[in-house]
């Protein structure tokens, strides 16, 4: 049975999308239905109901529809432990030094150091160990409280979305460890971090992959958590993410299995620069 929000609270309803937010195609078939109303972060008065939709034209999967800017104030307002600075940081510390190895050495040298952006921050375990490596570490993160514990511990941490980010000056490394499956539109965000990235930066991007053999036995089992994941409204393919990459301008150089979350997928890409 699916809950519902109390008649006192009045119910938001998602923003639905018009088209595929990758491919633009308006035809799309409804493929799973799913109820977040036991999710951790559930609140009343946000939708309870997920409705995911494969693209006729390029064959993504994503929710109908996202979250307007109060029903998301509404979402952030709580934060699962693992989304909190300083949460099993030994483990989320070595899981974080192994993504910064990675990245390092696909740009030739960990000692290389430079500028590293880490979008949607989180713990914030990839951030202070991008700092710990030599890197300038830049975080952000739309939970204020998050932001602020980061600060507070001396790190240049701001509460905004990617789009709104004015800085000055590119970086070497843009980091979106799962952040790009929260995103209503993920083509401008990467289109922004492709600006952002110097000629010659990298990209390290993770998320949960429908392509892999785990996300399938899950599916056949009944147990797969993410067609119910509130925050989530994009579920990739390993293959689907690396068409997308590579339309957006990255070349995909690495690729690995998350040690974050089950059944999910790590891939560094370097930026392929627009001619000139």
């Amino acid at each position: 049975m699916i809950a519902r929000a109390p008649e006192t609270v009045a119910l938001r309803e998602r923003v639905a999308f018009e088209s595929c937010p990758l491919c633009a195609c308006e035809d799309a078939a409804e493929i799973v239905v799913a109820d977040a109303s036991r999710h951790a972060l559930y609140k009343a008065g946000l939708p309870p109901i997920m409705r995911w939709i494969r693209c006729d034209g390029c064959a993504h999967v994503f929710v109908d529809g996202y979250l307007d800017d109060a029903a998301l104030a509404l979402l952030f307002s709580d934060a699962h432990p693992s989304q909190t600075p300083g949460y099993d940081v030994g483990n989320a510390r070595g899981i974080a030094a192994r993504i910064v190895d990675d990245v390092s050495r696909v740009r030739g040298s960990p000692e290389l150091g430079g500028r590293w952006l880490d979008v949607g921050f989180g713990d914030g375990s990839l951030l202070t160990t991008a700092d710990e490596f030599g890197y300038e570490a830049v975080g952000l993160d739309l939970r204020a409280s998050s932001v602020a514990r980061m600060r507070e511990l001396g790190f240049d941490a701001h509460c905004t979305t990617l789009a709104d980010f004015q800085t000055a000056g590119r970086f070497d490394v843009v980091s979106m460890a799962d952040v790009l499956e929260h995103m209503p539109f993920p083509k401008p965000a990467l289109a922004r971090a492709h600006a952002l990235l110097a000629d010659d930066g990298v990209l390290f991007v993770s998320m949960p992959n429908m392509d892999a053999f785990v996300w399938r036995d899950l599916d056949a089992k009944g147990k797969n958590p993410y067609w119910a994941e509130i925050e989530h409204l994009h579920n990739f393919g390993r293959k689907r993410l690396y068409a997308l990459l590579e339309e957006m301008g990255f070349r995909p150089r690495r690729y690995g299995i998350s040690q974050r979350y089950v059944a999910c997928m790590e891939v560094v890409a370097t930026k392929v620069p627009a001619p000139r």
